[in-house]
């Protein structure tokens, strides 16, 4: 059975919403399948199972693609900063007023 599709240019667990990476972060961090299964309510051992299979026998591939996605979110974040400065000097200020609160 085939538990990881790969849709848009995104691979999600088959079924549901779970994106692939969030199985192979927990994973990596050294999670077990059973308590990344109780994180993903969604998700049955089968599944989680599965999906750790399928990084495992794809391992390089799915690195690649985990380091490509990396790539582009900070690429989006940096642009997203670029082009609204003010808003994330009062996001700092907001959180370094909360740091001095506690």
């Amino acid at each position: 059975m085939d538990y990881v599709e790969k849709e848009k240019g995104t691979y999600r667990i088959r079924g549901s919403r779970v994106s692939l990476e969030s199985i192979v972060y927990a994973f990596l961090r050294g999670q077990t399948a059973e308590s990344i299964a109780q994180s993903f309510p969604t998700l049955d051992l089968e599944q989680v199972y599965g999906a750790i299979a399928f990084y495992l026998s794809r391992r390089e591939e799915i690195d690649s693609y985990l380091s490509q996605m990396k790539s582009d979110y900070e690429a989006k974040r940096e642009q997203a900063r670029r082009s609204d400065p003010m808003f994330y000097q009062k996001l700092a200020d907001a959180r370094l007023q909360k740091a001095n609160r506690t």
